[in-house]
C-alpha cells in the first residue's frame, strides 16, 4: 500500500516537472516584446471648448403700425435693402362708430360756436366802427372769433383722421403711411395686402408688419454647458463655422455669458454672445446654425508629444515619460506639461526634440504578425 502510494506521488511530480519544463520552453520561443518609440514635434496647440448656436443680427427691428386697419399695400419684400424713411406700407382705415361719432359731433359743436362768435365779430366791428365800444373789447371779440375758427378747423382735421387716419397737411407723418426707421435689411413680412392690422399700444404690442435688421452687425448666440462655462470669460477669442458655408471660418470675440443658466433636458445651460468681425464680406443669412470654438489657450511653436505617451505616478500622480537609452532600453524622465488640446500636450520641461519616448502600446514583430 505505501509502496503505491509512493509510486503516485512520483508520478505527480514527474508530470509537473516536465509541465514546467514545457511551460518555459514556450516562453522562450515567444517573440521579444517591442516598444515603439516616438519623438516631440513642434506643434500650435489650442485649447478650446464648442457651443452651439446660432447667426442672428445683433438688433432686430419690428415694424408695428400706430393706427388699426387694413393693409392697403406693401411696398417691400424680404430680402430688400432700405432706408430710413422708406416707405413699407400704407393702411386703410376702418373706423371705430363710436369715435366717428364723437368726431363729427365736435366738428357741429365747433360750427356753433363759429358761427355764434361771426355774430359777435360782426356786431362789436359795427359798433366800434362808430366809436361806441372801446378798441379793447373789439379787440377781445375778434380774438374770440379767431378761436373758434381754429377750433372749427382743428374738429374737422380730427374728423377726417378718425375717419381715414390721415388729413392735409400731415404729409409723411400721415398715420396711415408706415415707413422704415433704420437702415437695414428685410429679414421678414409676415402680413399681405388684406390683412388686419392691431396698433400698438400701452395694451397691446400691435401686428408687426415687416421684421428689420442691419446685416452687417451680426452676432453668434449660443449655449454652454455648465461644466465649461466657469472656464470661459468674456473677450475670449471666438472661431465660428456655419453649416450652411463649408470651408470657412468667421473670427468673432466673446462679449456676454448669462450670469443665470436655464434648465434644458436636465442639464444648465448658459447663454453666450458673440460679436462677428464683419471685415469678412461673405453675407451670413440670420438665423443660420454655427459652432463656436471658443479658444481658452493657444500656443504657437510649442515642444509637443502626444497624451497617450503620458504616464502618472500611482502616489504622487506627477507625469513622467520613459525615454529610450539604447536599444529597448528606457529611462523614466519626469516632465512638467503645459496646455493640451486632448490630443497633444505642450512639454515645458523634461524632454528635448531628440529624444525617443516609448509608446506603451506592445506590437509584436512584422514576421509574426504576418504568419498569424
Amino acid at each position: 500500500m505505501k509502496k503505491t502510494f509512493t509510486i503516485i506521488i512520483l508520478v505527480v511530480i514527474t508530470v509537473t516537472f516536465v509541465g514546467a519544463l514545457y511551460y518555459l520552453y514556450q516562453k522562450n520561443q515567444e517573440d521579444p516584446v517591442v516598444y515603439q518609440t516616438e519623438k516631440p514635434s513642434i506643434q500650435t496647440i489650442v485649447k478650446k471648448t464648442v457651443a452651439t448656436g446660432s447667426i442672428v443680427p445683433r438688433e432686430e427691428v419690428l415694424i408695428k403700425p400706430n393706427i388699426s386697419g387694413i393693409i392697403d399695400e406693401i411696398y417691400i419684400k424680404a430680402g430688400d435693402r432700405i432706408k430710413a424713411g422708406d416707405l413699407i406700407a400704407k393702411i386703410r382705415v376702418i373706423p371705430n362708430v363710436g369715435s366717428l361719432q364723437s368726431a363729427k359731433d365736435a366738428v357741429a359743436t365747433a360750427k356753433i360756436n363759429l358761427d355764434n362768435e361771426k355774430k359777435n365779430f360782426d356786431r362789436q366791428k359795427i359798433l366800434f366802427d362808430k366809436d361806441v365800444i372801446s378798441a379793447n373789447d373789439f379787440d377781445n371779440a375778434e380774438v374770440a372769433f379767431k378761436r373758434a375758427q381754429q377750433s372749427y378747423s382743428s374738429s374737422q382735421q380730427n374728423f377726417e383722421i378718425v375717419r381715414t387716419g390721415t388729413t392735409r397737411g400731415l404729409g409723411s407723418a400721415a398715420n396711415t403711411l408706415i415707413r422704415s426707421t433704420i437702415d437695414g435689411m428685410v429679414l421678414d413680412v409676415p402680413v399681405k395686402a388684406g390683412n388686419q392690422v392691431i396698433e400698438s399700444n400701452n395694451f397691446n404690442d400691435g401686428t408687426t408688419i415687416a421684421t428689420l435688421a442691419d446685416v452687417n452687425k451680426m452676432i453668434f448666440e449660443g449655449k454652454v454647458d455648465e461644466s465649461e462655462v466657469g472656464k470661459i470669460k468674456e473677450s475670449l477669442p471666438l472661431e465660428i463655422t456655419v453649416g450652411a458655408i463649408e470651408n470657412k471660418t468667421f473670427d468673432a470675440i466673446l462679449d456676454f455669458i448669462a450670469p443665470k443658466g436655464v434648465s434644458e433636458n436636465g442639464a444648465i445651460q448658459f447663454n453666450i454672445k458673440g460679436t462677428l468681425n464683419k471685415s469678412d464680406t461673405t453675407f451670413i443669412r440670420a438665423g443660420l446654425s454655427a459652432n463656436a470654438s471658443i479658444i481658452l489657450a493657444k500656443v504657437e511653436d510649442a515642444l509637443a508629444i502626444k497624451e497617450a505617451l503620458v504616464q502618472f505616478d500611482p502616489k504622487t500622480q506627477q507625469p513622467f515619460v520613459e525615454v529610450e537609452t539604447g536599444e529597448q532600453q528606457f529611462d523614466r524622465q519626469e516632465i512638467e506639461m503645459g496646455v493640451s488640446d486632448g490630443i497633444n500636450v505642450q512639454v515645458l520641461k523634461g524632454v528635448s526634440k531628440d529624444d525617443k519616448i516609448k509608446v506603451w502600446n506592445q506590437v509584436k514583430p512584422v514576421q509574426a504578425l504576418s504568419e498569424n
